[in-house]
């Protein structure tokens, strides 16, 4: 089968992997736009969740990833930059690009023709293709030609956010939250390489306006946020340039379709669907989508079938993930409805900010903020990360598996 991918993304390498692992006949060429290692961003987060299925459809670059991770274990809450609350858990961060530079350099050990610099504006080029594949991103060219088609509806959020970097380097996944004279202002932060940390900065739309960042230029901007951030940031630097780009202000765009399918094009990762960023899930949407689409063309003798399949249990299967990353947003956007309480009862607002929780969770919460139930909770969580990693075969002892906290 001819098939041909519409952007170097984790969707389009992974599906270009996952199928040519399933039958290395297939003629797959991803097309993308940008040169390589042209990426936006800093850091993605995962879980577990994301590393078993890696490990189970492809061991050689689900390695290469865990080993270019660095591990972080526990959140923290900070307020006014001295009030401190916690929340359990661990989780992984890789850098976008070394993500890509992985999956490509798999992909292309698999026999896929990767053509950098290329950019498509009407599929009739590529229509000796069996199969196309937009998984060029949230503003996909390939769902603009046919948005009728694909019932493409886009909703944007209304909290402006920024991508930057930072050279404090975060054990813990991190929200600071600081009060200014125009309203609250937060980051999210976590780890990224070493030396560096991803820290998305986030406000309400009043706020941003009030504090001029409408009208400031970029280092004006990076300036005033190490300002009001110098104690959560202990003094340490933002950064702004990203692969030669300053960061720039956004708005969350939500991507809905009422099919991913027309004709022989199917839509894959944040071209098929968008999750807000604080459910952390978008990389691992895309993976998964690659996945299960390879197996259902696999599995079925007709491509018409595959497509028609994975599209309806791809859609109903992501109902619930968009409807969560809804929620999680609305929580952001009335943040400072919850910060006139402390560290601890502002993290208890946003672990149970999805839906109900019984009754003996909040006591169980209070609990967790004592230094010595935190350290018993690491213990567990440490555990059960290397009883996962164990039985999904992941190479254990590299610096990737170690971690500190205090």
């Amino acid at each position: 089968m001819k098939i041909t991918c519409v952007g170097a993304g984790p969707a389009g390498l992974y599906f270009a992997i996952s199928a040519k692992l399933r039958d290395a006949g297939h003629d797959i060429t991803v097309i993308e736009r940008d040169p390589p290692g042209a990426t936006y961003g800093w850091g993605v987060v995962y879980w577990d969740n994301l590393l078993d299925p890696l490990y189970a459809n492809d061991a050689e670059s689900a390695q290469q990833i865990r080993s270019a991770s660095t591990l972080w274990q526990e959140q923290q809450i900070v307020l006014g930059g001295s009030d401190v609350g916690f929340l359990g858990g661990y989780g992984f961060s890789v850098n976008r690009s070394t993500l890509l530079d992985v999956l490509a350099e798999r992909a292309t050990d698999l026999g896929v023709n990767i053509r950098y610099e290329h950019g498509v504006d009407d599929l009739s080029e590529l229509a000796d293709s069996d199969l196309i594949i937009g998984s060029d991103g949230a503003n996909s060219k390939v769902r603009s030609l046919h948005e009728a088609e694909f019932g493409t509806r886009v909703e944007t959020g209304n909290n402006p956010y920024i991508w930057l970097g930072t050279d404090m380097v975060f054990d813990r996944f991190t929200f600071a939250f600081e009060q200014t004279s125009a309203g609250w202002i937060w980051f999210h932060a976590y780890p990224s390489s070493a030396g560096i940390s991803t820290c998305i900065v986030e406000c309400t739309e009043q706020t941003w306006k009030a504090l001029g960042f409408d009208s400031r230029d970029n280092e004006d901007t990076v300036r005033l946020l190490e300002k009001i951030f110098a104690a959560p940031l202990d003094g340490h630097s933002l950064i702004s340039q990203s692969r030669g780009q300053p960061a720039r202000w956004q708005r969350f765009t939500q991507v809905l379709n009422r099919t991913w399918l027309h004709d022989n094009v199917m839509l894959l990762g944040d071209a098929a669907h968008t999750t807000h960023f604080t459910i952390g899930s978008g990389t691992r949407l895309a993976i998964m989508d690659a996945v299960i689409l390879a197996q259902k063309l696999h599995d079925h003798e007709h491509l018409d079938t595959a497509l028609r399949d994975f599209d309806q249990q791809g859609r109903a299967a992501l109902r619930p993930l968009q409807a969560a990353g809804r929620t999680s947003m609305a929580w952001f956007e009335r943040a400072d409805r919850y910060l006139d309480r402390n560290a601890a009862d502002v993290a208890y607002a946003m672990a149970a900010r999805h839906g109900y929780q019984p009754p003996w969770q909040y006591r169980v919460h209070q609990a967790s903020q004592v230094s010595a139930v935190r350290k018993g909770l690491r213990w567990y969580d440490n555990g059960q990360r290397w009883y996962l990693a164990c039985r999904r075969g992941e190479a254990l002892g590299s610096r990737a598996d170690k971690a500190t906290t205090r």
